[in-house]
């Protein structure tokens, strides 16, 4: 599940036009999976799944994995997708198991199931992944401080963890940039850690400040999304030939924001259920909303997010025990169309 410290809270403490119907009324399947959009569906307490939305928003499959490999299960707490030539590897944190795809016609082609704890994020070099084991983190106390996580390297020919690197820190988000994969720490440091994929070994971690999640590099530059409980939120620019720091500030009232993407040198944030944006070279966050939409969830509002192809991509987490939405709207803020998908979706792959 993501680390969402809303979720941490609760365990420790349309007037607009719409221009085609919902897709429920109408679902097709067309039996290929590329040219479209995955959306990645978390599934509670239960199992996760995968739901297929083409590129023209025609054409809709809820639960891709199931129509391609019948009873066969992802597993609990779906967290993500990344993408290798002709496979994709879809990572199940709660049941510590990657499952790997055929990313055309969703046909399973093998299962990584050794040497993985509570596996998170997940990138490729070189015929290698490189992903982020969580290990023995506290959802209940994310501030514990939790030093066991470690990034398994996976050999993608043999599909098999042939080393683990240990680094000493919490470790959640990953990207790779020229070499070396930048890990955020969830809540609990203050520092983004750098790994040197040739010599599989630490460097010197990055001091951004607290509550660093969402990332995206980018002609050089790292953008880091941090959002201190209580207080402003700021994204933290890194230049990655020296590590010197810049920040674009956010509006005081804009607490909480999370959710970054950069498309077309334009930077998008979410705070609540609004979405934002800015040009890539201000440095002050707009607080002028593009869109805002209606969610009941308590803990699960604008849970998934992604810019692409001239659209936004929004998930409403829902209760987490019965299928929620997800919505797509023109980047001036009209909703195009909505999808009934599976349990707690959580993100957006392009699948092209």
């Amino acid at each position: 599940m993501k680390f969402s410290k809303s979720f941490f809270v609760a365990l420790v403490s349309v007037s607009l036009f719409v221009s085609c119907t919902n897709d429920d009324d109408k679902v097709e399947d067309s039996g290929d999976y590329n040219e479209g959009i995955l959306v990645l569906n978390e599934g509670g307490s239960g199992q996760g799944s995968v739901s297929f939305i083409s590129n023209d928003l025609n054409n809709f499959t809820q639960d891709a994995y199931t129509t391609a490999n019948g009873s066969d299960l992802l597993g609990k707490y779906v967290q993500s997708i990344f993408f290798d030539g002709d496979k994709a590897y879809i990572i199940a944190g709660g049941s510590n198991k990657i499952t790997v795809v055929n990313r055309n016609t969703f046909k399973i082609v093998a299962k990584i199931e050794t040497g993985l704890v509570n596996p998170r994020y997940g990138v490729v070099k070189d015929g290698k992944a490189y992903v982020t084991n969580a290990n023995t983190y506290s959802y209940a106390n994310p501030a514990s401080g939790d030093t066991d996580d470690y990034v398994a390297v996976i050999n993608l020919t043999t599909n098999l963890v042939e080393s683990k690197i240990e680094l000493n820190a919490t470790a959640n988000r990953i990207v790779l940039e020229n070499g070396k994969l930048y890990i955020t720490e969830p809540y609990v440091s203050d520092k983004v850690l750098v790994v040197n994929t040739t010599t599989k070994t630490l460097e010197t971690p990055i001091n951004i400040g607290s509550d660093a999640d969402s990332m995206e590099a980018k002609d050089g530059t790292l953008y880091v999304l941090r959002s201190p409980y209580g207080v402003a939120s700021e994204i933290v620019k890194v230049k990655l030939s020296d590590n010197s720091l810049s920040k674009i500030t956010f509006p005081t009232d804009l607490k909480d924001a999370k959710n970054l993407d950069i498309e077309q040198n334009k930077i998008y944030y979410t705070v609540g259920t609004s979405v934002y944006g800015m040009n890539i070279s201000e440095t002050v966050a707009s607080k002028t909303a593009i869109l805002s939409y209606n969610s009941n969830s308590d803990y699960g509002k604008m849970y998934g997010f992604a810019v692409k192809n001239n659209h936004f991509f929004i998930a409403d987490g829902g209760d987490f025990t019965a299928n929620s939405k997800a919505y797509v709207y023109s980047l001036s803020g009209v909703l195009e169309k909505e999808f009934t998908v599976g349990v707690g979706p959580n993100g957006f792959y392009f699948n092209n």
